[in-house]
């Protein structure tokens, strides 16, 4: 099973099942802390992913790494939440079933980053289209808009999630993504107003003053500045070092239009509204009244509501008493909770507005046929320094999520056991539904008990909410409060908290603000208002109909845990898979194992249980039709189809199979496998089966079909043999003779079979000059065709030619008439092109670029004395009527095109050649001595530009070259080791070519 991993893969064990000391939790986390060393964060309990979260980037979730676990078997290669989401769509694909991915873990153990990864991940190895391209792109852009609106810094993760988020991704029959769908459960609302010391408010509001441009903070009267705002400065914690503020409000800038968003300033409006709404004051008169002491008219425009409706419904409220209404002044306490409670209900109803809007650009068009992968990252469990009504419904929310996982995993495996009569051993394990029930109880559970003194009439407060707890459920084993507490805990618990002991440790509660955040209301006269507003997004969420409604909407808490009972009742109709997250430490830090935190997470969690349900159990189980079906063609006795009792089919089978005694185990209507070795050695079988399980359909086919057709073939054969064959025979007889009725046929044949020879041997390039030999009577009209179609190929190839290559073609042409056969370097220049200069702009003179212009060719050269033949180097310039040579900022000679007579040269490979200047009388310089290392390039150029191009001549052996004033000099050439260039004997000039391979 790991043939295929690495050395380093093979660090502890891959899959838990495998540890040898199973029972042992310091083993179980000792593997753990062996992984993770090594960056190995990935680890099965058979096949529940187990993920540590490495708090740094790792190079393992690349293009490459996903081809990689692409269509393979689970357990083939290394853990991977690639592997885990490939097994669950190529499961949804095979058993058309729905699937369901349940991530968990406390808050900083990665389970957002887990989902992004799979997202991730389907988005780039599905099948899709541009629509699906579309589609996929719109299911990861969700991600940053809904973490800049739903995500928090708190003291525990820099990027924690403060809503559960349910996510449906829909694909249709081919396996492509066509659709998705989010629901959102209990944003922390409270966050809005208040966060604890080191903690933030929601990211949006610090990406809108850190990124936005001064334009929109101007047209929102913001400033960059977040300490000026009262709802950000309540945790004393601005700025993030993990977080860009700045470059998340761009990322978010550039999802909204991807998401379908085209309404961001009536956006950017209501966020900029619960900003002003926080620094909104208060003042008190004398008869206990209360007004608002600052500005509101920005406010009023940002919400879109009238000024002074606004004004009066902050500072009074509305009651209805015996069918009249009476409006009646709010004090300072209770207008500073209104204007808090505008500002949760604002950014409450926007999220799950943008929600919506994400929904509407997510939805499936066409239902039919489609398929689901559902996912579930939702708040992980929390245990602060002080817990109130958020972290209530967010461990309520995880002991429900493990209750499910008892009853999906461990419940169902051992009931499973039992019905189908496998003995095993029995698993213990701790059933929390005796927790659940004691928050979520009918007219007895926490839950009930809280609606319950929030509609009390007359006066209630947190405190009597306690009380009525304790007479209520105080003789519960996992509830505790001061009162009821013995001497040891009264020391650690104040008298307005209570205790519950959950699956995962026990939690203290404080019950100060648990009535107000259950209500969750909003005075009558502020909805009215909101109502009223011109801003689509808050008129689409405070709607007329809820004002007029006078039945009182469900508690907050009630709302939750009917979410939460909808929530279990999809998954229930999934199946499931799991990822199990848990961080390493507290401190956020790459490479640190903290073992206590560990050791309580992988206890909560109950990994311990589940790895020895696996471990005593089978790892595959499928009916016995299932497995007969699938697996038959291995077998010549149930191949192809087995006609006895279907367990009796199953034992044949797997004894054919070669299966062991312990590798299996038949139930009453299911076949058993223990190890996955076992399943996957059948699999790779049925894999090599199947090329002769298809070419023994194929063959079988063809030869029905062929037997169908041959007597019908045959009699079509003897027809036309009959019919064609005699007037066949005699058109060859008479084949030299004219076109006539007596060989017409054999005629027409042999021109027909010519030309479609002809369709498929036509020359497919004009250096191509093959061409099918024709017969006598098709010579003229073959030569007309073969000039027909090379006019045509190579007029198609003068098209497609650029002009930059047009000229450089040109001048490889004119090269080619000079040198070629001439010259022993030509050969190696034919594939070199040539440059419109030898030299960049910044080693010419300045004053020379002045002088001259830029439109030139360059090159450098070395210019030998006519005389004592010293070398000097020097650059050449061509321009498009004379020739410079130049010596660093001088121009030293000018060569008019006029006065050059020819160039010289010899055949040998050097880069030598001679100008022969025109002379008009003995006191003008003599010729002039070059030598270059792009020598055919130059001369070509040299020759064109000066339309010399048959005054080049290429000499054998020596070239004669005029010193001045009439005297004559020699320049003798000859072949040896290396190239040089020297004085020789009677005062010629020696140059030595290198001999070419």
């Amino acid at each position: 099973m790991e043939s295929a991993l690495t050395a380093r893969d093979r660090v502890g064990v891959q899959d838990f099942v495998l540890l040898e000391n199973y029972n042992s939790e310091a083993a179980f986390i000792e593997n753990l802390r062996r992984r993770f060393r090594e960056n190995l964060i990935y680890t099965y309990i058979g096949s529940v992913l187990v993920s540590m979260n490495p708090y740094k980037e790792l190079e393992i979730y690349s293009k490459q790494q996903m081809d990689r676990y692409r269509g393979v078997s689970f357990y083939e290669i290394s853990p991977h939440i690639y592997a885990l989401s490939d097994n669950t769509y190529r499961a949804m694909r095979t058993e058309r079933k729905d699937q369901c991915i349940l991530i968990s873990g406390e808050s900083g153990a990665g389970k957002t980053e887990a989902s992004k990864k799979i997202l991730l991940y389907y988005a780039v190895t599905c099948p899709t289209n541009d629509h699906m391209a579309a589609l996929g792109d719109r299911l990861l852009q969700s991600n940053p808009v809904l973490e800049a609106f739903g995500n928090a810094k708190t003291l525990r993760n820099d990027n924690s999630s403060r809503f559960g988020k349910y996510m449906d991704v829909q694909f249709d029959f081919r396996g492509a993504p066509v659709g998705g769908h989010i629901l959102n459960y209990l944003l922390e609302k409270s966050r809005v107003v208040h966060q604890n010391h080191g903690e933030r408010n929601f990211h949006i509001f610090y990406q809108l003053l850190d990124g936005g441009e001064d334009d929109q903070l101007n047209t929102l009267n913001l400033e960059r500045n977040p300490q000026n705002y009262r709802y950000l400065v309540k945790g004393n914690c601005p700025r993030v070092s993990s977080i860009s503020d700045k470059n998340n409000w761009k990322v978010v800038m550039k999802a909204l239009p991807v998401i379908g968003f085209t309404e961001e300033e009536k956006l950017l409006n209501i966020i900029a509204s619960v900003l002003h709404l926080g620094n909104m004051q208060f003042g008190e008169g004398e008869e206990g009244d209360t007004y608002i002491t600052t500005e509101i008219s920005n406010l009023a425009r940002l919400l879109g509501v009238d000024g002074s409706a606004l004004r009066e419904a902050l500072t009074h409220k509305k009651l209805t008493a015996k069918g009249e209404e009476m409006i009646t002044p709010l004090n300072f306490e209770q207008a500073e909770a209104a204007r808090d409670a505008l500002a949760k209900a604002v950014y409450g109803r926007t999220f799950t507005w943008l929600v919506e809007k994400i929904n509407q650009s997510l939805a499936l068009k066409v239902h039919k046929g489609s398929s689901v992968i559902g996912l579930l990252d939702i708040y992980g469990f929390e245990v602060l320094q002080h817990n109130s009504f958020e972290q209530f419904c967010i461990n309520y929310c995880n002991e429900k999520l493990q209750q499910l996982f008892i009853e999906l995993t461990l419940r169902s495996e051992q009931e499973e056991y039992e019905t189908e009569g496998i003995a095993w051993e029995t698993v213990q394990y701790f059933d929390n539904k005796i927790i659940c029930d004691l928050i979520e109880e009918k007219h007895k559970g926490i839950i009930s008990i809280l609606d319950e003194e929030c509609l009390r009439p007359g006066e209630t407060c947190d405190v009597s909410f306690l009380e009525k707890l304790e007479d209520t459920v105080g003789g519960h084993p996992h509830f505790v409060t001061h009162k009821l507490a013995n001497g040891k805990t009264r020391r650690v618990m104040s008298r307005e908290e209570f205790r519950l002991l959950h699956y995962a440790g026990e939690v203290n509660y404080n019950v100060n603000g648990f009535l107000d955040k259950n209500n969750d209301l909003l005075n009558r006269n502020l909805k009215e208002v909101m109502c009223q507003s011109d801003n689509q997004i808050l008129s689409h969420c405070f709607r007329r109909e809820e004002v007029i409604d006078q039945k009182r909407p469900e508690m907050a808490a009630t709302q939750f845990k009917n979410s939460l009972m909808k929530l279990t009742e999809i998954l229930r109709s999934k199946e499931p898979s799991y990822v199990r997250c848990i961080k390493p430490n507290d401190a956020k830090q790459p490479g640190r194992f903290d073992e206590v935190l560990v050791r309580h997470q992988v206890k909560y969690l109950g990994l311990m249980e589940n790895l020895r349900v696996r471990r005593a159990g089978f790892a595959y189980r499928r009916r016995f039709e299932a497995f007969l079906q699938r697996y038959k063609p291995l077998c010549p006795e149930t191949w192809p189809n087995w006609h006895g009792r279907l367990v009796d089919g199953v034992l044949t089978l797997v004894k054919h199979l070669g299966y062991k005694d312990e590798e299996y185990k038949l139930g009453r209507s299911k076949i058993f496998i223990r190890f996955p070795k076992t399943l996957f050695n059948t699999e790779d079988a049925l894999e090599a089966k199947k090329p002769e399980i298809a070419l023994t359909l194929q063959t079988s086919w063809r030869g029905y079909r062929e037997r169908c057709c041959i007597l019908q073939n045959i009699i079509i054969s003897i027809t036309i043999f009959v019919l064609f064959f005699s007037r066949f025979i005699k058109g060859f007889i008479y084949r030299h003779e004219e076109y006539g009725p007596e060989n017409d046929y054999f005629m027409d044949h042999v021109r027909y079979s010519f030309l479609k020879n002809l369709r498929k041997n036509l020359p497919k390039s004009v250096l191509d000059k093959s061409w099918p030999t024709p017969p006598p009577s098709l010579v003229e009209a073959s030569e007309h065709l073969r000039r027909l179609h090379m006019r045509n190929m190579v007029t198609k190839y003068c098209r497609r030619v650029q002009p930059e290559w047009k000229k450089q073609m040109m001048q490889k042409v004119v090269a080619s008439e000079i040198f070629k056969d001439q010259k022993d370097s030509y050969p190696q220049s034919v594939g070199r092109l040539f440059l419109d200069s030898r030299l960049e702009r910044e080693q010419i003179n300045l004053k020379v670029v002045q002088t001259l212009g830029n439109d030139k060719y360059g090159v450098s050269v070395i210019k030998y004395d006519r005389r004592g033949f010293k070398p000097r180097p020097r650059q050449l310039l061509l321009t498009n009527t004379f020739a410079v040579l130049v010596d660093k900022t001088k121009i030293k000679q000018r060569i008019d095109y006029t006065a050059l007579r020819d160039i010289a040269l010899s055949s040998l490979s050097d880069g030598m050649c001679v100008l022969h200047i025109i002379r008009e009388d003995n006191k003008q310089k003599g010729d002039l001595l070059l030598h270059c290392s792009h020598l055919i390039e130059l001369v070509t150029k040299l020759a064109m530009m000066a339309n010399k191009t048959s005054n080049v001549n290429i000499n054998p052996g020596s070239i004669q070259f005029t010193v001045a004033r009439g005297k004559e000099g020699i320049i003798d050439f000859v072949r040896g080791a290396e190239l040089k260039v020297t004085k020789g004997r009677r005062g010629h000039l020696l140059v030595v070519s290198q001999r070419l391979l």
